[in-house]
């Protein structure tokens, strides 16, 4: 019979701890949400807040025992202040907050406005609160005043465009607080948005851009069965198009005779363009660059020629004018040992039937560089270089096989490659 009684006492042991486990659970369920009240609370008392609550305490505590009423007084104060700051930053934020851009996309210098609408979902009136906001870098601010039920609240702001970039605004935070600082509680509204500043651009002219406009294109060594450019005529294989089979050479030869053809080659711009800090002698020439690399790639686009862009870090893909200024927005000069000489021999390796390579860089860049990477370029493309010398007037001179347009600024770029044109 005792084992029995073991076993019986033993399962009993077990029930009353899974009974006390599972009330515990309950109990830390219950006080879930107070506990995460109380740590939100924590979090949103500043370090002046948690000294003046503590410097109170302690006055308080040391005036009862050492009979100082200035001390009791004094610790009173603090405490009734921090309480009153607590006070401020109790409740809700019953908002619905939008935040709108007039554009996504605008161009160095142009106007870019932002505005965010605060709505009082309650139907009560609300207390006055701040709306803040990161824009870039910075952070701003302005006062919301108290809103009845339903009532809203427009601030509209103009956003600094002075400098290519990518600029995160937002998100919109609403806050409450004391006057003092003591406490400060924020919620977060929404996901932060991009607004593109794209680099500046010019419109060159087809002939500027160094596109080719034969109807034919330019024959090449090659050899096809089908194209524009015809070389000779051979005896017909089986799987030849019957098209062009020439009916008068194969009623004398008494054989099929088709055309062959020299496969033509379409224009294709490459424009390569170093990211190396030490090619540029200033920020401004980086700028140029950037701006000369959108006006060529977006000709190309225009004239829906072949092309390819790389800088010495990457490819852009060239999708879209949008898209395109979009990765071109966030391309960044770079330390490291890549400059025109490495842009050129990857341009050798990866880029086949180029008619056109134009190379981009600063004015630190030597001739014997710019002279190293022409020596590597494909044999069958043009070689030119833009080369951007902050104040210096615009020149062509040759290095090489490279001819060399020198600007000093973007304005000229047009009119240096009219003066190339000429040479």
């Amino acid at each position: 019979m005792s084992e029995p009684s073991t076993t019986t006492r033993g399962r009993a042991a077990l029930s009353e701890r899974l009974s006390e486990t599972s009330a515990l659970r309950s109990l830390v369920e219950r006080t879930r949400g107070p506990r995460l009240g109380i740590e939100r609370a924590a979090k949103a008392v500043s370090v002046a807040g948690w000294a003046v609550l503590v410097v109170g305490l302690v006055a308080w505590v040391a005036g009862r025992r050492l009979g100082w009423v200035e001390l009791v007084v004094l610790g009173a104060t603090l405490v009734t202040t921090f309480v009153a700051a607590l006070v401020f930053t109790l409740g809700r934020h019953p908002y619905e907050v939008s935040l709108r851009l007039s554009d996504r996309r605008v161009v160095v210098g142009e106007r870019a406005m932002a505005g965010v609408i605060v709505r009082n979902a309650a139907a009560h009136p609300v207390l006055p609160a701040r709306v803040e906001m990161p824009v870039g870098a910075a952070q701003i601010g302005f006062h919301l005043p108290g809103l009845g039920a339903g009532e809203e609240h427009e601030e509209i702001f103009a956003i600094p465009t002075s400098r290519r970039s990518v600029i995160q605004v937002g998100p919109v935070r609403t806050v409450r607080g004391d006057p003092l600082g003591l406490m400060r509680r924020g919620v977060a509204w929404g996901d932060p948005q991009e607004l593109y500043v794209h680099p500046r651009t010019v419109v060159l002219s087809s002939s500027a851009a160094g596109f080719i406009h034969d109807l034919e294109g330019r024959p090449t060594r090659e050899v096809t069965s089908a194209d524009l450019s015809f070389h000779a005529l051979r005896e017909y294989v089986p799987g030849d198009d019957r098209r062009y089979v020439h009916w008068r050479t194969s009623a004398r030869a008494g054989k099929l005779m088709v055309r062959q053809f020299e496969e033509t080659r379409r224009s294709h711009l490459v424009v390569g363009m170093s990211r190396n800090e030490r090619d540029y002698g200033d920020d401004e020439e980086f700028e140029t660059a950037v701006s000369t690399l959108g006006s060529l790639a977006l000709q190309a686009m225009r004239e829906e020629k072949d092309l390819t862009t790389l800088t010495s870090h990457e490819t852009l893909r060239a999708v879209s004018p949008g898209q395109y200024l979009d990765s071109l927005t966030r391309t960044e000069r770079d330390g490291g040992p890549t400059g025109v000489v490495s842009i050129a021999h990857q341009i050798s390796r990866e880029v086949e039937r180029a008619s056109m390579v134009v190379l981009v860089c600063g004015s630190t860049v030597t001739p014997d560089q710019l002279r190293a990477a022409g020596a590597v370029l494909p044999v069958d493309a043009r070689a030119f270089a833009v080369q951007v010398v902050s104040g210096a007037e615009t020149a062509v001179h040759t290095v090489g096989v490279v001819t060399v347009l020198t600007i000093g600024e973007l304005s000229e770029l047009r009119r240096g490659f009219r003066k190339a044109e000429r040479r």
